[in-house]
Protein backbone atom coordinates (compact mmCIF):
# COMPACT_ATOMS: atom_id res chain seq x y z
CA UNK A 1 0.00 0.00 0.00
CA UNK A 2 1.24 3.50 -0.89
CA UNK A 3 2.11 5.63 2.11
CA UNK A 4 -0.51 8.33 2.66
CA UNK A 5 1.65 11.31 3.63
CA UNK A 6 -1.24 13.75 4.35
CA UNK A 7 -2.96 11.12 6.47
CA UNK A 8 0.24 10.44 8.39
CA UNK A 9 0.75 14.15 8.98
CA UNK A 10 -2.85 14.46 10.17
CA UNK A 11 -2.40 11.67 12.70
CA UNK A 12 0.81 13.17 14.03
CA UNK A 13 -0.74 16.63 14.39
CA UNK A 14 -3.84 15.39 16.18
CA UNK A 15 -1.78 13.10 18.42
CA UNK A 16 0.38 16.04 19.41
CA UNK A 17 -2.72 18.14 20.17
CA UNK A 18 -4.16 15.41 22.40
CA UNK A 19 -0.83 14.90 24.14
CA UNK A 20 -0.39 18.62 24.78
CA UNK A 21 -3.93 18.89 26.19
CA UNK A 22 -3.30 15.90 28.41
CA UNK A 23 -0.02 17.32 29.71
CA UNK A 24 -1.59 20.73 30.29
CA UNK A 25 -4.42 19.18 32.30
CA UNK A 26 -1.94 17.03 34.22
CA UNK A 27 -0.40 20.17 35.70
CA UNK A 28 -3.42 20.39 38.00
CA UNK A 29 -2.25 17.22 39.73
CA UNK A 30 1.47 18.05 39.66
CA UNK A 31 3.00 17.11 42.99
CA UNK A 32 -0.32 15.62 44.14
CA UNK A 33 0.17 13.00 46.87
CA UNK A 34 -3.51 12.15 47.41
CA UNK A 35 -4.41 9.15 45.26
CA UNK A 36 -8.14 9.96 45.47
CA UNK A 37 -7.57 13.37 43.90
CA UNK A 38 -5.59 11.79 41.05
CA UNK A 39 -8.25 9.13 40.43
CA UNK A 40 -11.28 11.45 40.66
CA UNK A 41 -9.88 14.87 39.73
CA UNK A 42 -10.56 16.12 43.24
CA UNK A 43 -14.32 15.51 42.71
CA UNK A 44 -14.33 18.85 40.95
CA UNK A 45 -15.54 18.06 37.42
CA UNK A 46 -17.94 20.80 36.32
CA UNK A 47 -20.96 20.60 34.05
CA UNK A 48 -19.29 21.53 30.75
CA UNK A 49 -16.36 19.14 31.01
CA UNK A 50 -18.58 16.60 32.79
CA UNK A 51 -21.04 16.29 29.91
CA UNK A 52 -18.22 15.69 27.43
CA UNK A 53 -16.41 13.14 29.57
CA UNK A 54 -19.66 11.30 30.45
CA UNK A 55 -20.56 11.04 26.76
CA UNK A 56 -17.04 9.81 26.08
CA UNK A 57 -17.65 6.91 28.49
CA UNK A 58 -18.77 4.95 25.42
CA UNK A 59 -18.15 7.27 22.47
CA UNK A 60 -14.65 6.58 21.22
CA UNK A 61 -12.84 4.63 18.55
CA UNK A 62 -14.70 1.38 19.17
CA UNK A 63 -18.03 3.19 19.16
CA UNK A 64 -17.65 5.06 15.88
CA UNK A 65 -15.77 2.31 14.01
CA UNK A 66 -18.00 -0.46 15.35
CA UNK A 67 -21.21 1.38 14.49
CA UNK A 68 -20.13 2.02 10.89
CA UNK A 69 -18.95 -1.60 10.60
CA UNK A 70 -22.24 -3.09 11.79
CA UNK A 71 -24.45 -0.83 9.65
CA UNK A 72 -22.33 -1.82 6.65
CA UNK A 73 -22.40 -5.57 7.39
CA UNK A 74 -25.72 -6.24 9.10
CA UNK A 75 -27.86 -3.13 8.73
CA UNK A 76 -29.04 -0.34 11.01
CA UNK A 77 -31.63 -2.41 12.89
CA UNK A 78 -28.92 -4.85 13.92
CA UNK A 79 -26.67 -2.07 15.21
CA UNK A 80 -27.75 -2.07 18.85
CA UNK A 81 -24.81 -0.48 20.62
CA UNK A 82 -25.63 3.24 20.22
CA UNK A 83 -29.16 2.91 21.61
CA UNK A 84 -28.14 0.23 24.10
CA UNK A 85 -25.34 2.23 25.69
CA UNK A 86 -27.45 5.38 25.61
CA UNK A 87 -30.15 3.64 27.66
CA UNK A 88 -27.41 2.25 29.89
CA UNK A 89 -26.27 5.75 30.87
CA UNK A 90 -29.86 6.85 31.42
CA UNK A 91 -30.75 3.89 33.66
CA UNK A 92 -27.44 4.25 35.48
CA UNK A 93 -28.34 7.86 36.21
CA UNK A 94 -31.81 6.95 37.50
CA UNK A 95 -30.88 4.07 39.81
CA UNK A 96 -27.17 4.11 40.64
CA UNK A 97 -25.36 7.42 40.10
CA UNK A 98 -26.64 9.41 43.07
CA UNK A 99 -26.47 6.45 45.46
CA UNK A 100 -22.82 5.83 44.64
CA UNK A 101 -21.91 9.52 44.80
CA UNK A 102 -23.74 10.12 48.10
CA UNK A 103 -21.55 7.55 49.85
CA UNK A 104 -18.37 9.17 48.58
CA UNK A 105 -16.90 6.00 47.11
CA UNK A 106 -13.64 6.24 45.17
CA UNK A 107 -14.06 3.21 42.88
CA UNK A 108 -16.91 0.95 41.84
CA UNK A 109 -15.48 -1.83 44.03
CA UNK A 110 -15.67 0.17 47.28
CA UNK A 111 -19.26 -0.84 48.19
CA UNK A 112 -18.31 -4.50 47.66
CA UNK A 113 -15.23 -4.34 49.88
CA UNK A 114 -17.25 -2.51 52.53
CA UNK A 115 -20.13 -4.95 52.64
CA UNK A 116 -18.55 -8.24 51.57
CA UNK A 117 -14.90 -7.79 52.55
CA UNK A 118 -11.66 -7.24 50.66
CA UNK A 119 -11.33 -10.74 49.23
CA UNK A 120 -14.81 -10.78 47.73
CA UNK A 121 -14.00 -7.36 46.32
CA UNK A 122 -10.93 -8.96 44.76
CA UNK A 123 -13.10 -11.59 43.06
CA UNK A 124 -15.44 -8.89 41.77
CA UNK A 125 -12.38 -7.20 40.27
CA UNK A 126 -11.76 -10.13 37.89
CA UNK A 127 -14.79 -9.62 35.58
CA UNK A 128 -14.37 -5.85 35.98
CA UNK A 129 -10.77 -6.14 34.79
CA UNK A 130 -11.70 -8.42 31.89
CA UNK A 131 -14.41 -5.98 30.85
CA UNK A 132 -11.97 -3.06 30.80
CA UNK A 133 -9.41 -5.15 28.89
CA UNK A 134 -11.97 -6.19 26.26
CA UNK A 135 -13.13 -2.60 25.85
CA UNK A 136 -9.55 -1.26 25.70
CA UNK A 137 -8.79 -3.98 23.17
CA UNK A 138 -11.66 -2.78 20.99
CA UNK A 139 -10.29 0.76 21.15
CA UNK A 140 -6.76 -0.34 20.24
CA UNK A 141 -8.05 -2.58 17.43
CA UNK A 142 -9.93 0.39 15.98
CA UNK A 143 -6.83 2.55 16.23
CA UNK A 144 -4.72 -0.20 14.67
CA UNK A 145 -7.17 -0.48 11.77
CA UNK A 146 -7.04 3.27 11.22
CA UNK A 147 -3.24 3.37 11.17
CA UNK A 148 -3.16 0.36 8.86
CA UNK A 149 -5.41 2.14 6.37
CA UNK A 150 -3.55 5.44 6.63
CA UNK A 151 0.08 4.33 6.85
CA UNK A 152 0.02 0.78 5.48
CA UNK A 153 1.43 -0.94 8.58
CA UNK A 154 0.49 -4.52 9.43
CA UNK A 155 -2.38 -5.03 11.87
CA UNK A 156 -0.09 -6.32 14.63
CA UNK A 157 2.45 -3.52 14.28
CA UNK A 158 -0.32 -0.92 14.20
CA UNK A 159 -1.93 -2.21 17.40
CA UNK A 160 1.34 -2.60 19.31
CA UNK A 161 2.55 0.88 18.33
CA UNK A 162 -0.85 2.34 19.20
CA UNK A 163 -0.83 0.63 22.60
CA UNK A 164 2.62 2.01 23.39
CA UNK A 165 1.46 5.55 22.61
CA UNK A 166 -1.73 5.15 24.66
CA UNK A 167 0.12 3.76 27.68
CA UNK A 168 2.73 6.51 27.49
CA UNK A 169 0.05 9.20 27.38
CA UNK A 170 -1.95 7.67 30.22
CA UNK A 171 1.00 7.85 32.60
CA UNK A 172 0.98 11.64 32.59
CA UNK A 173 -2.20 12.28 34.52
CA UNK A 174 -5.25 11.04 36.30
CA UNK A 175 -8.84 11.90 35.57
CA UNK A 176 -8.10 15.56 34.87
CA UNK A 177 -6.12 14.57 31.77
CA UNK A 178 -8.76 12.05 30.73
CA UNK A 179 -11.62 14.53 31.14
CA UNK A 180 -10.02 17.41 29.27
CA UNK A 181 -8.88 15.22 26.38
CA UNK A 182 -12.45 13.88 26.21
CA UNK A 183 -13.60 17.41 25.36
CA UNK A 184 -11.13 17.57 22.47
CA UNK A 185 -12.03 14.01 21.47
CA UNK A 186 -15.74 14.65 21.00
CA UNK A 187 -15.15 17.94 19.21
CA UNK A 188 -12.76 16.14 16.84
CA UNK A 189 -15.28 13.39 16.14
CA UNK A 190 -18.20 15.75 15.63
CA UNK A 191 -16.40 18.28 13.43
CA UNK A 192 -14.15 15.81 11.61
CA UNK A 193 -16.84 13.30 10.65
CA UNK A 194 -19.56 15.82 9.82
CA UNK A 195 -17.07 17.67 7.63
CA UNK A 196 -16.47 14.48 5.65
CA UNK A 197 -20.07 13.30 5.26
CA UNK A 198 -21.29 15.88 2.68
CA UNK A 199 -18.27 15.14 0.46
CA UNK A 200 -18.62 11.36 0.81
CA UNK A 201 -22.38 11.45 0.22
CA UNK A 202 -22.02 13.56 -2.95
CA UNK A 203 -19.05 11.60 -4.30
CA UNK A 204 -19.39 10.47 -7.90
CA UNK A 205 -18.80 6.91 -6.70
CA UNK A 206 -21.68 6.88 -4.20
CA UNK A 207 -25.34 6.32 -5.04
CA UNK A 208 -28.35 7.83 -3.30
CA UNK A 209 -28.53 6.20 0.14
CA UNK A 210 -32.30 6.77 0.31
CA UNK A 211 -32.91 4.45 -2.66
CA UNK A 212 -33.76 0.92 -1.51
CA UNK A 213 -32.52 1.90 1.94
CA UNK A 214 -34.60 -0.75 3.71
CA UNK A 215 -33.04 -3.63 1.82
CA UNK A 216 -29.60 -2.03 1.40
CA UNK A 217 -28.53 -0.75 4.81
CA UNK A 218 -31.49 -0.62 7.22
CA UNK A 219 -32.39 -4.29 6.75
CA UNK A 220 -34.41 -6.26 9.32
CA UNK A 221 -33.97 -8.59 12.27
CA UNK A 222 -34.22 -12.27 11.33
CA UNK A 223 -37.05 -13.99 13.20
CA UNK A 224 -34.73 -16.91 13.91
CA UNK A 225 -32.44 -14.60 15.86
CA UNK A 226 -35.07 -12.81 17.95
CA UNK A 227 -33.86 -14.44 21.16
CA UNK A 228 -30.22 -13.60 20.51
CA UNK A 229 -31.18 -10.07 19.46
CA UNK A 230 -33.10 -9.49 22.70
CA UNK A 231 -30.29 -10.99 24.75
CA UNK A 232 -27.68 -8.75 23.14
CA UNK A 233 -29.79 -5.63 23.58
CA UNK A 234 -30.38 -6.27 27.30
CA UNK A 235 -26.69 -7.06 27.68
CA UNK A 236 -25.70 -3.68 26.26
CA UNK A 237 -28.20 -1.80 28.43
CA UNK A 238 -27.61 -3.41 31.82
CA UNK A 239 -24.12 -4.69 31.11
CA UNK A 240 -23.08 -1.11 30.39
CA UNK A 241 -23.75 0.03 33.98
CA UNK A 242 -21.29 -1.81 36.28
CA UNK A 243 -18.14 -0.24 34.82
CA UNK A 244 -15.46 1.68 36.65
CA UNK A 245 -15.02 3.82 33.54
CA UNK A 246 -18.61 5.02 34.07
CA UNK A 247 -18.56 5.31 37.85
CA UNK A 248 -15.25 7.15 37.72
CA UNK A 249 -17.14 9.96 35.99
CA UNK A 250 -20.08 9.65 38.39
CA UNK A 251 -17.87 9.82 41.47
CA UNK A 252 -15.90 12.78 40.13
CA UNK A 253 -19.04 14.96 39.92
CA UNK A 254 -19.35 17.76 42.46
CA UNK A 255 -22.68 16.54 43.85
CA UNK A 256 -24.93 13.47 43.71
CA UNK A 257 -27.53 15.47 41.80
CA UNK A 258 -24.93 16.55 39.25
CA UNK A 259 -23.90 12.92 38.69
CA UNK A 260 -27.49 12.07 37.67
CA UNK A 261 -27.81 14.98 35.25
CA UNK A 262 -24.44 14.20 33.68
CA UNK A 263 -25.61 10.63 33.07
CA UNK A 264 -28.81 11.84 31.38
CA UNK A 265 -26.95 14.31 29.16
CA UNK A 266 -24.32 11.69 28.34
CA UNK A 267 -27.13 9.37 27.24
CA UNK A 268 -28.36 11.96 24.76
CA UNK A 269 -24.80 12.59 23.62
CA UNK A 270 -24.33 8.92 22.73
CA UNK A 271 -27.25 9.01 20.30
CA UNK A 272 -26.14 12.26 18.71
CA UNK A 273 -22.56 11.09 18.23
CA UNK A 274 -23.65 7.85 16.54
CA UNK A 275 -25.35 9.58 13.60
CA UNK A 276 -22.19 10.26 11.51
CA UNK A 277 -21.05 6.64 11.81
CA UNK A 278 -24.48 5.35 10.76
CA UNK A 279 -24.39 7.56 7.66
CA UNK A 280 -20.85 6.44 6.82
CA UNK A 281 -21.95 2.80 7.01
CA UNK A 282 -24.84 3.58 4.64
CA UNK A 283 -22.52 5.44 2.27
CA UNK A 284 -20.15 2.45 2.16
CA UNK A 285 -23.02 0.13 1.18
CA UNK A 286 -23.98 2.38 -1.75
CA UNK A 287 -20.42 3.02 -2.99
CA UNK A 288 -19.06 1.69 -6.29
CA UNK A 289 -15.69 0.59 -4.94
CA UNK A 290 -14.51 -0.72 -8.33
CA UNK A 291 -14.10 2.83 -9.64
CA UNK A 292 -12.45 4.33 -6.57
CA UNK A 293 -8.73 4.78 -5.98
CA UNK A 294 -8.95 1.71 -3.76
CA UNK A 295 -8.90 -0.35 -6.98
CA UNK A 296 -7.64 1.99 -9.72
CA UNK A 297 -4.69 3.43 -7.81
CA UNK A 298 -3.86 1.13 -4.91
CA UNK A 299 -4.64 -2.05 -6.89
CA UNK A 300 -6.86 -3.69 -4.26
CA UNK A 301 -9.79 -5.92 -5.18
CA UNK A 302 -13.24 -4.47 -4.52
CA UNK A 303 -14.51 -7.92 -3.58
CA UNK A 304 -12.32 -7.71 -0.47
CA UNK A 305 -14.35 -4.81 0.96
CA UNK A 306 -16.91 -7.02 2.80
CA UNK A 307 -14.00 -8.79 4.51
CA UNK A 308 -12.60 -5.44 5.65
CA UNK A 309 -15.78 -4.28 7.34
CA UNK A 310 -13.90 -3.33 10.51
CA UNK A 311 -11.92 -0.82 8.39
CA UNK A 312 -14.94 0.63 6.62
CA UNK A 313 -14.96 4.02 8.34
CA UNK A 314 -11.33 4.95 7.56
CA UNK A 315 -11.75 3.48 4.05
CA UNK A 316 -14.71 5.76 3.33
CA UNK A 317 -12.84 8.79 4.63
CA UNK A 318 -9.75 8.02 2.59
CA UNK A 319 -11.26 6.95 -0.73
CA UNK A 320 -14.59 8.78 -0.95
CA UNK A 321 -13.58 12.28 0.18
CA UNK A 322 -11.07 14.83 -1.16
CA UNK A 323 -7.57 14.51 0.24
CA UNK A 324 -7.75 17.68 2.32
CA UNK A 325 -11.05 16.54 3.85
CA UNK A 326 -9.73 13.09 4.70
CA UNK A 327 -6.83 14.89 6.37
CA UNK A 328 -9.23 16.17 9.03
CA UNK A 329 -11.42 13.08 9.13
CA UNK A 330 -8.70 10.48 9.56
CA UNK A 331 -6.75 12.64 11.97
CA UNK A 332 -9.84 13.31 14.06
CA UNK A 333 -10.74 9.63 14.24
CA UNK A 334 -7.21 8.72 15.31
CA UNK A 335 -7.15 11.41 17.97
CA UNK A 336 -10.54 10.32 19.28
CA UNK A 337 -9.45 6.70 19.58
CA UNK A 338 -6.22 7.70 21.26
CA UNK A 339 -7.85 9.85 23.91
CA UNK A 340 -10.47 7.20 24.72
CA UNK A 341 -7.87 4.50 25.34
CA UNK A 342 -6.56 6.19 28.46
CA UNK A 343 -9.84 6.13 30.40
CA UNK A 344 -10.29 2.34 30.30
CA UNK A 345 -6.68 1.66 31.15
CA UNK A 346 -6.80 4.20 33.98
CA UNK A 347 -10.03 2.71 35.37
CA UNK A 348 -8.66 -0.82 35.67
CA UNK A 349 -5.41 0.48 37.15
CA UNK A 350 -7.23 2.57 39.79
CA UNK A 351 -9.25 -0.43 40.95
CA UNK A 352 -6.12 -2.55 41.19
CA UNK A 353 -4.13 0.05 43.12
CA UNK A 354 -6.88 0.89 45.62
CA UNK A 355 -9.00 -2.24 46.00
CA UNK A 356 -6.45 -5.00 45.38
CA UNK A 357 -2.98 -3.75 46.27
CA UNK A 358 -3.89 -1.47 49.17
CA UNK A 359 -6.83 -3.29 50.75
CA UNK A 360 -5.52 -6.85 50.38
CA UNK A 361 -1.73 -6.71 50.25
CA UNK A 362 -0.53 -3.37 51.66
CA UNK A 363 -3.12 -1.76 53.92
CA UNK A 364 -0.49 0.64 55.28
CA UNK A 365 0.71 1.74 51.84
CA UNK A 366 1.30 5.48 51.50
CA UNK A 367 -0.65 7.62 49.05
CA UNK A 368 2.47 8.15 46.95
CA UNK A 369 3.01 4.38 46.80
CA UNK A 370 -0.57 3.86 45.62
CA UNK A 371 -0.07 6.38 42.83
CA UNK A 372 3.06 4.57 41.64
CA UNK A 373 1.33 1.18 41.80
CA UNK A 374 -1.45 2.64 39.66
CA UNK A 375 1.10 3.78 37.08
CA UNK A 376 2.79 0.38 36.99
CA UNK A 377 -0.60 -1.31 36.57
CA UNK A 378 -1.19 0.78 33.46
CA UNK A 379 1.52 -1.20 31.66
CA UNK A 380 -0.06 -4.54 32.60
CA UNK A 381 -3.56 -3.53 31.55
CA UNK A 382 -2.20 -2.11 28.30
CA UNK A 383 -0.44 -5.41 27.53
CA UNK A 384 -3.60 -7.47 28.15
CA UNK A 385 -5.67 -5.14 25.96
CA UNK A 386 -3.08 -5.39 23.19
CA UNK A 387 -3.28 -9.20 23.25
CA UNK A 388 -7.07 -9.10 22.90
CA UNK A 389 -6.92 -6.54 20.09
CA UNK A 390 -4.55 -8.71 18.06
CA UNK A 391 -6.34 -12.06 18.51
CA UNK A 392 -10.03 -11.08 18.14
CA UNK A 393 -10.95 -10.12 14.58
CA UNK A 394 -14.00 -7.88 14.82
CA UNK A 395 -14.15 -4.63 16.75
CA UNK A 396 -17.83 -5.28 17.38
CA UNK A 397 -17.09 -8.75 18.80
CA UNK A 398 -14.74 -7.17 21.32
CA UNK A 399 -17.40 -4.58 22.01
CA UNK A 400 -19.97 -7.27 22.90
CA UNK A 401 -17.50 -9.32 24.92
CA UNK A 402 -16.63 -6.27 26.97
CA UNK A 403 -20.14 -6.24 28.45
CA UNK A 404 -20.68 -10.00 28.58
CA UNK A 405 -19.15 -11.09 31.88
CA UNK A 406 -19.95 -7.70 33.34
CA UNK A 407 -23.64 -8.25 32.58
CA UNK A 408 -23.90 -11.83 33.80
CA UNK A 409 -21.70 -11.54 36.89
CA UNK A 410 -21.33 -7.90 37.92
CA UNK A 411 -24.79 -6.46 37.28
CA UNK A 412 -26.61 -8.73 39.79
CA UNK A 413 -23.79 -8.09 42.26
CA UNK A 414 -24.16 -4.31 41.88
CA UNK A 415 -27.95 -4.44 42.32
CA UNK A 416 -27.53 -6.59 45.41
CA UNK A 417 -24.88 -4.49 47.11
CA UNK A 418 -26.81 -1.25 46.51
CA UNK A 419 -30.43 -2.31 47.01
CA UNK A 420 -30.56 -5.58 48.98
CA UNK A 421 -29.84 -4.85 52.63
CA UNK A 422 -29.66 -8.50 53.67
CA UNK A 423 -27.30 -9.64 50.93
CA UNK A 424 -24.05 -10.99 52.33
CA UNK A 425 -20.72 -12.47 51.31
CA UNK A 426 -22.04 -16.04 51.14
CA UNK A 427 -24.80 -15.13 48.71
CA UNK A 428 -22.46 -12.91 46.71
CA UNK A 429 -19.83 -15.63 46.40
CA UNK A 430 -22.26 -18.36 45.36
CA UNK A 431 -24.05 -16.03 42.93
CA UNK A 432 -20.68 -15.13 41.43
CA UNK A 433 -19.69 -18.78 40.93
CA UNK A 434 -23.09 -19.88 39.62
CA UNK A 435 -23.39 -16.99 37.17
CA UNK A 436 -19.85 -17.52 35.87
CA UNK A 437 -20.41 -21.26 35.46
CA UNK A 438 -23.68 -21.03 33.53
CA UNK A 439 -22.28 -18.32 31.25
CA UNK A 440 -19.06 -20.18 30.41
CA UNK A 441 -21.01 -23.43 29.99
CA UNK A 442 -23.01 -21.71 27.25
CA UNK A 443 -19.84 -21.45 25.16
CA UNK A 444 -18.26 -18.59 23.23
CA UNK A 445 -17.26 -19.41 19.62
CA UNK A 446 -15.27 -16.20 19.13
CA UNK A 447 -12.95 -17.30 21.97
CA UNK A 448 -12.94 -20.99 21.06
CA UNK A 449 -14.94 -22.02 24.17
CA UNK A 450 -17.09 -25.11 23.50
CA UNK A 451 -20.73 -25.54 24.52
CA UNK A 452 -21.29 -27.55 27.71
CA UNK A 453 -24.96 -26.64 28.30
CA UNK A 454 -27.32 -26.49 25.33
CA UNK A 455 -30.06 -24.08 26.31
CA UNK A 456 -33.55 -24.21 24.68
CA UNK A 457 -33.63 -23.73 20.89
CA UNK A 458 -29.94 -24.61 20.59
CA UNK A 459 -28.87 -25.11 16.98
CA UNK A 460 -25.79 -27.00 15.84
CA UNK A 461 -25.54 -24.57 12.95
CA UNK A 462 -26.27 -21.28 14.72
CA UNK A 463 -25.39 -22.08 18.33
CA UNK A 464 -27.33 -20.69 21.31
CA UNK A 465 -30.58 -19.09 20.08
CA UNK A 466 -32.15 -18.61 23.51
CA UNK A 467 -31.39 -15.39 25.50
CA UNK A 468 -29.20 -17.47 27.79
CA UNK A 469 -26.99 -14.60 28.99
CA UNK A 470 -30.01 -12.89 30.51
CA UNK A 471 -31.05 -16.23 32.00
CA UNK A 472 -27.58 -16.62 33.54
CA UNK A 473 -27.80 -13.12 34.99
CA UNK A 474 -31.20 -13.89 36.54
CA UNK A 475 -29.94 -17.19 37.95
CA UNK A 476 -27.04 -15.33 39.55
CA UNK A 477 -29.40 -12.72 41.02
CA UNK A 478 -31.79 -15.32 42.47
CA UNK A 479 -28.84 -17.23 43.93
CA UNK A 480 -27.54 -14.13 45.70
CA UNK A 481 -30.95 -13.34 47.19
CA UNK A 482 -31.81 -16.91 48.22
CA UNK A 483 -28.47 -17.91 49.71
CA UNK A 484 -27.97 -14.57 51.48
CA UNK A 485 -31.40 -14.92 53.11
CA UNK A 486 -30.74 -18.55 54.03
CA UNK A 487 -27.36 -17.93 55.67
CA UNK A 488 -28.68 -14.80 57.40
CA UNK A 489 -31.47 -16.83 59.03
CA UNK A 490 -29.17 -19.73 59.92
CA UNK A 491 -26.68 -17.51 61.73
CA UNK A 492 -29.19 -15.14 63.35
CA UNK A 493 -31.25 -18.00 64.79
CA UNK A 494 -28.16 -19.84 65.95
CA UNK A 495 -28.86 -22.91 63.80
CA UNK A 496 -25.25 -22.63 62.67
CA UNK A 497 -22.82 -21.49 65.35
CA UNK A 498 -21.12 -18.15 64.77
CA UNK A 499 -17.67 -19.71 64.92
CA UNK A 500 -18.41 -21.22 61.50
CA UNK A 501 -19.20 -17.76 60.12
CA UNK A 502 -15.87 -17.41 58.31
CA UNK A 503 -16.96 -14.23 56.51
CA UNK A 504 -18.29 -12.60 59.69
CA UNK A 505 -21.80 -12.26 58.26
CA UNK A 506 -23.71 -13.46 61.32
CA UNK A 507 -25.33 -10.03 61.76
CA UNK A 508 -27.94 -8.92 59.28
CA UNK A 509 -26.91 -5.94 57.20
CA UNK A 510 -29.24 -3.63 59.12
CA UNK A 511 -27.50 -4.66 62.35
CA UNK A 512 -24.16 -4.22 60.65
CA UNK A 513 -25.08 -0.68 59.62
CA UNK A 514 -26.27 0.11 63.15
CA UNK A 515 -23.06 -1.22 64.64
CA UNK A 516 -20.93 0.74 62.17
CA UNK A 517 -22.98 3.87 62.89
CA UNK A 518 -22.47 3.53 66.64
CA UNK A 519 -18.75 3.03 66.12
CA UNK A 520 -18.65 6.25 64.10
CA UNK A 521 -20.01 8.23 67.04
CA UNK A 522 -17.27 7.05 69.39
CA UNK A 523 -14.28 7.99 67.28
CA UNK A 524 -12.36 11.22 67.54
CA UNK A 525 -10.67 10.85 64.16
CA UNK A 526 -12.03 11.53 60.69
CA UNK A 527 -11.33 7.98 59.50
CA UNK A 528 -13.01 4.74 60.53
CA UNK A 529 -12.02 1.11 60.13
CA UNK A 530 -14.78 -1.46 60.47
CA UNK A 531 -13.14 -4.70 61.56
CA UNK A 532 -15.94 -6.83 60.16
CA UNK A 533 -15.28 -5.78 56.59
CA UNK A 534 -11.91 -4.04 56.66
CA UNK A 535 -13.19 -0.91 54.93
CA UNK A 536 -12.17 2.70 55.47
CA UNK A 537 -15.07 5.05 54.60
CA UNK A 538 -14.29 8.41 53.03
CA UNK A 539 -14.02 11.46 55.28
CA UNK A 540 -17.20 13.12 54.04
CA UNK A 541 -19.29 10.03 54.91
CA UNK A 542 -17.90 9.87 58.46
CA UNK A 543 -18.69 13.54 58.99
CA UNK A 544 -22.32 12.93 58.07
CA UNK A 545 -22.72 10.06 60.51
CA UNK A 546 -21.00 11.95 63.31
CA UNK A 547 -23.30 14.93 62.87
CA UNK A 548 -26.26 12.64 63.36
Amino acid sequence: MVLNIPGLVAVIIFYVVILVIGLWAARRTKGETNSENVMLAGRNIGTFVGVFTMTATWVGGGFINGTAETVFKDGLLNCQAPLGYSLSLFIGGVFFASKMREHGYVTMLDPFTRKYGERMGGLIYIPALLGEVFWSGAILAALGSTLRVIIGLSHEVSIISSACIAVFYTLFGGLYSVAYTDVVQLICIFVGLWLCIPFAMTSEFVGNISVNSTSAWIKEVESLKTGVYTDSFLLLIFGGIPWQVYFQRVLSARTARASRYLSFLGSLGCLIMSVPSVLIGAIAVNADWNNTAYVTKDNFNASDIPNRASDILPLVLQYLTPEWVSFFGLGAVSAAVMSSADSSILSASCMFARNIYKMIFRQKASEKEIIWVMRIAIFGVGALATEMAINVDSVYTLWYLSSDLVYVVLFPQLVSVIYLRNSNTYGSLLGYIVGMFFRIAGGEPSLGIGTLIKYPYYSEEHGQMFPFKTLCMMISMVTIIAFSSLTDILFKKGIIHHRFDVFKCGLSQSSFDEKAHNNNLTLDHATLTVSDAGFTPPIEEVKITRDV
